[in-house]
């Protein structure tokens, strides 16, 4: 098992402080902190956005694909999900990746196509994401969502923010692209309470 992403802050601080690192470790995975050399241009189809733009070579060619975020405000996107957080395989300026980023996010989804997505919605950021805020801007909402249809599991969870998925340019643009599905009246959702 191998755990990567691109963190905005220093990789090593980020992993200990969130508490990743000890768990990877007891796991008996690999903690990998994301090096230039292991990206290459992305093979994405003619005239898109992200036309050769970096990504980890790790998050391509494994065996299997995780996608492990957690559910928080995002002060562009409005809130950070599954397909927010593959920026975690791109290399490049965040800042050029910020710019038609619900497009660019809805063509990375759909080269990327995570295995399963696990979404952490146990406790939410509801303001002042994706990094700043305080307690008082989370919230307990004691759910995990998980599915192999990414724009399935992030229309679930914008639910728990109050908002409906097509109000989120890069689920609405994912789903038109084909990454997957938003419909929730047509989808089989099991709960199951631990």
């Amino acid at each position: 098992m191998k755990v990567f992403d691109n963190t905005c802050n220093d990789a090593q601080r980020t992993y200990r402080n969130s508490g990743i690192y000890d768990a990877v470790r007891k796991a008996g995975g690999t903690i990998y902190y994301v090096s230039d050399w292991k990206f290459y241009p992305g093979r994405f189809p003619a005239g898109s956005l992200m036309s050769d733009w970096p990504v980890f070579r790790d998050a391509v060619e494994c065996d299997c694909f995780i996608n492990v975020p957690v559910a928080k405000h995002h002060g562009i996107t409005e809130l950070t999900l599954s397909i927010k957080n593959l920026m975690g395989v791109c290399g490049a300026s965040r800042g050029k990746m910020h710019q038609k980023i619900d497009r660019k996010l809805a063509e990375l989804v759909n080269f990327i196509q995570p295995d399963l997505t696990v979404i952490d919605a146990y406790r939410i950021l509801l303001r002042n994401g994706p990094t700043g805020g305080n307690l008082k801007d989370v919230e307990k909402r004691s759910t995990v969502i998980a599915s192999v249809d990414p724009v399935l599991a992030d229309s679930y969870a914008a639910t728990l923010f109050g908002k409906k998925p097509e109000d989120l340019g890069f689920i609405r643009q994912s789903a038109e692209l084909g990454a997957g599905t938003m419909a929730l009246d047509k989808a089989r959702i099991k709960e199951f309470k631990l």
